[in-house]
């Protein structure tokens, strides 16, 4: 008996199916209803863009439609439409309308019978006048139905035969088992006709598979690829404010760009040094505060020591005598002026003035602190920012020691180095402008002050100085800029505003509208680039309508697909 277990288990992984319950023909195929939203109807001119909305609707009875109404050439939304809807096959059929939200109107009235009809749009707003047709609203129409397969049951023709054929092979098994047990077969020859009988059951394909299909939808679906093409509701383009431009043939200034550095002009940058040793005991100002030129930064108590104070004190006495007998001597000849020689009387008078200047002098340096130090009044040269500094209150400083820098940003330089090749473009530029290197957007007009006067040998490259005009701070010292050098002659080439660009997959891209609410992204070849347009060598046709606004949270709804 141990026997025949141990041949059954032998044959046991020959005869397991490892089925996963995958499709395998057609007869698995089921299918569900799935159906779209909404119907829609497009009208279009030159000036407006028109949407209709509308789900089911039945005639003879009052029905709500939604309106969504643009600009046809920026799609932007007009809130201060006045609209006037009648029905097209019968004028004294009136519709009502109201406005509910940007550029969002609501329809109201009745259609008479369940057939296909238009509606006469007459619209008045900011860009005019004009007359639209809404046409093919089908009413009484039921949205259309989408079939999707889905996977069939369990009780498949496949299954069933799978499930009769192994309860045949199961109960012959039983046979030959039994035929074992009563000695009628011998072992061996029971075990050649089982592996005679599992040979045609291994070679199938219904033997140990991972659920793979077996129907034509597994040719189907290897055809699958992402679309270029995207939907995006008319509400989200109001919502993000997504904006079109329509490319044209356009007269394009090119530019030139070079790197250029933010310097502090001649006036535009201070220091402040302390004149004497002291230290300090009052600070007014703070790091990036905004001063004005004379006022104080700082107060010094200058230090005197015992040698420097002993001469003082000395020098002082000596004029206090000097002053003294100077004085005496010039009263008593002014007593005597008549009889004393006019020459004596003049020298006795410049002696005592002489003493009275140096005994005021020396009472001024030693008239504060016992004699022993005076407060010196730090003041800002020029109106500016202050730098930083890491000085306090009390702290001893030596003399000529920097305490602060004040830069006036709104007085800079721009230092560029410009290559011998390209000096002609500067004495024949239209215009000069330095543009930021971190924000695109910041740009500034600049004015040569300064030609280059030597060659630098290590990239023959020479430096120029120019002024940044109206700065009001908006660049820093050291910053790097680029400075644009804008041609004199401008050619008619096919531009793109820069904010349509936008990058996917590494490759330079745009978003172009199709439908009110179908959108295509196309790659394109750019070409020059003068800051605010691009030129397109290819790519994409004239006359497209490009997004020029919202293009970030239009790439992201299409990455998002």
């Amino acid at each position: 008996m141990k026997t025949i277990i141990l041949y059954f288990l032998a044959l046991f992984p020959l005869l397991t199916l490892a089925h996963e319950g995958e499709d395998h023909g057609d007869e698995a195929k089921k299918t569900t209803p799935l159906s779209s939203s909404y119907f829609s109807s497009v009208s279009n001119s030159e000036k407006y863009e028109l949407l209709l909305k509308y789900e089911p609707i039945k005639g003879g009875k009052e029905v709500f439609l939604r309106l969504f109404v643009s600009d046809f050439n920026t799609n932007k939304a007009l809130n201060d439409a006045k609209l006037e809807i009648t029905l097209a096959e019968d004028g004294t059929k009136k519709f009502a309308v109201k406005h509910l939200e940007s550029g969002i109107y609501e329809v109201k009235g009745i259609f008479p019978a369940n057939k296909v009809y238009s509606l006469n749009v007459n619209i008045n707003s900011s860009i005019g006048p004009d007359l639209l047709v809404l046409e093919n609203i089908e009413v009484g129409k039921e949205l259309p139905v989408i079939n999707a397969t889905v996977a069939g049951g369990f009780f498949t023709s496949n299954n069933l035969l799978l499930l009769f054929g192994g309860l045949i092979l199961g109960a012959l098994i039983a046979v030959i088992v039994m035929a074992i047990a009563n000695k009628r077969i011998k072992p061996k020859h029971a075990l050649t006709i089982i592996l005679l009988l599992s040979i045609p059951a291994s070679t199938q394909q219904t033997i140990a598979h991972g659920g793979e299909d077996h129907g034509d939808e597994k040719k189907g679906s290897q055809n699958t690829v992402a679309s270029d093409n995207f939907n995006v509701p008319k509400e989200t383009q109001y919502l993000f404010n997504i904006l079109t431009t329509t490319l044209k043939e356009e007269n394009f200034i090119g530019t030139n760009d070079f790197l250029g550095t933010i310097i502090p002009s001649t006036k535009g940058m201070a220091v402040i040094q302390s004149p004497q040793t002291g230290k300090i005991i009052s600070l007014r100002t703070s790091i990036g505060q905004k001063v004005n030129k004379g006022q104080v930064l700082a107060v010094i108590e200058q230090s005197i020591d015992a040698g420097t104070q002993i001469d003082l004190l000395t020098q002082r006495n000596n004029a206090e005598a000097e002053y003294l007998a100077a004085k005496a001597q010039y009263d008593r000849l002014k007593t005597i002026a008549d009889i004393a020689a006019k020459k004596d009387v003049q020298e006795a008078e410049a002696r005592f003035k002489s003493a009275e200047s140096n005994r005021r002098l020396l009472r001024q340096l030693s008239s504060t602190n016992n004699g022993n130090s005076k407060l010196i009044s730090l003041t800002a040269p020029i109106s500016g920012i202050v730098g930083n500094f890491n000085f306090a209150i009390g702290a001893v400083i030596n003399s000529g020691e920097t305490l602060f820098a004040i830069t006036d940003l709104s007085k800079v330089y721009v230092e560029a180095q410009i290559y011998s090749k390209d000096e002609n473009k500067i004495s024949m530029a239209q215009e000069i402008f330095a543009v930021g290197t971190t924000n695109p957007n910041l740009k500034k007009k600049l004015k040569l002050i300064s030609k280059a006067q030597t060659v630098n040998d290590a990239n023959q490259t020479q430096k120029y100085v120019f002024e940044l005009l109206a700065s009001d701070g908006d660049f820093k010292i050291g910053e790097n800029v680029t400075v644009k050098i804008s041609s004199a002659s401008a050619s008619r080439q096919l531009v793109i505003p820069n904010t349509a660009i936008t990058e996917i997959n590494g490759k330079q891209a745009v978003f172009v509208k199709e439908s009110p609410e179908s959108y295509k992204v196309t790659y394109i070849n750019k070409g020059s680039d003068n800051g605010t347009f691009s030129t397109i060598l290819g790519g994409i046709a004239k006359e497209s309508k490009v997004v020029d606004a919202g293009s970030y949270q239009m790439k992201t709804m299409f990455l998002n697909q």
